[in-house]
């Protein structure tokens, strides 16, 4: 698996949706069917966070992890060159 998640992406979803979706849940009624439903959405915000990996973004082809630069050394250019 590919990182493709990032660190705000990662917060957010961990320390504001997955909470969000709790207290939803509480609200309409602990033991509801809707309730259950946001739960186990919360529990995969907080499962994907985790992981650094979401399979959705896979699948859509996004990420919100910036792409790293390939450095290369001074004696490494010389060589190729």
């Amino acid at each position: 698996m590919k990182i493709n998640i990032g660190s705000a992406d990662r917060k957010l979803r961990a320390f504001v949706v997955a909470p969000v979706l709790v207290v939803a849940g509480l609200l309409v009624g602990p033991a509801g069917w809707l309730a259950i439903v946001l739960y186990a959405l919360a529990g995969v915000m907080l499962a994907t966070s985790a992981v650094s990996f979401c399979p959705l973004y896979a699948l859509l082809g996004l990420r919100s992890v910036p792409e790293q630069k390939v450095t290369t050394s001074a004696a490494e250019r010389t060589v190729s060159q």
